[in-house]
């Protein structure tokens, strides 16, 4: 079910909207304000999008994505 890594669920948790498509939509805009070298954050995102853009609204609603403070 995505296998996201850390980074792409700490982003996610930023950005979620509580709903797969909103979430999609909210990174797709934030990528869209990128700078050409924020190559990192970029590539971040798209990878999360492809995850994202892959899955289920099913399996997004079993994701926990609330912010690990602990890590």
């Amino acid at each position: 079910m995505g296998n996201f890594t850390f980074e792409e669920m700490n982003l996610m948790c930023i950005y979620n909207t509580g709903n797969r498509t909103g979430l999609i939509d909210s990174l797709r805009e934030m990528c869209g304000e990128l700078s050409p070298e924020e190559t990192e954050l970029r590539e971040l995102t798209d990878s999360a999008l492809t995850k994202l853009c892959a899955m289920t609204d099913e399996d997004f609603a079993q994701l926990e994505l609330y912010p690990d403070f602990d890590q």
